[in-house]
């Protein structure tokens, strides 16, 4: 890969565009391959939060404990929870959501493209490099004084 400058000069590119810039880039990508499954991101998201509750399944307020703060999409969650629920891919019991065999069907299949997208976006990137790279960037939030979370 040839890189946009020389180390000399990467040493005073700003982190705030190129932080963006990765941040957009493979956001676009993610958001991409779930659309091929019918999804939103935040309908992912919510998948996953469904599926982590086991048998109990999680309620909307479990699930917006958790994700609100993703990618700041706050009250627009409820619309996508509503969505999977249109859909038949999730089913609401004593106020608890549980995926549907559908949606556990859809979650399995969009789950294993995940891991395909993941490994083309780790491509080429050794495991301490990424550990680093996330490291600094939490330190730049701790800096800023920055609110950052992710479970």
């Amino acid at each position: 890969m040839e890189y946009s400058h020389s180390d000399t000069e990467l040493i005073r590119q700003p982190i705030g565009y190129w932080s963006w810039a990765a941040s957009k880039a493979v956001v676009t990508y993610i958001r991409e391959g779930l659309s091929a499954f019918g999804l939103s991101q935040p309908q992912w998201w919510v998948l996953n939060q469904v599926r982590d509750g086991g048998e109990d399944g999680r309620t909307r307020t479990e699930v917006r404990a958790v994700l609100e703060g993703y990618l700041d999409v706050g009250a627009a969650l409820e619309p996508e929870i509503d969505a999977l629920l249109d859909r038949g891919l999730l089913t609401t019991t004593a106020g608890r959501l549980h995926l549907t065999p559908e949606g556990r069907e859809l979650h399995a299949r969009a789950a294993e493209h995940q891991l395909t997208m993941r490994e083309r976006i780790h491509d080429g990137i050794p495991d301490e490099d990424y550990i680093a790279t996330l490291k600094v960037l939490q330190r730049m939030i701790h800096n800023t004084n920055g609110k950052a979370w992710h479970h």
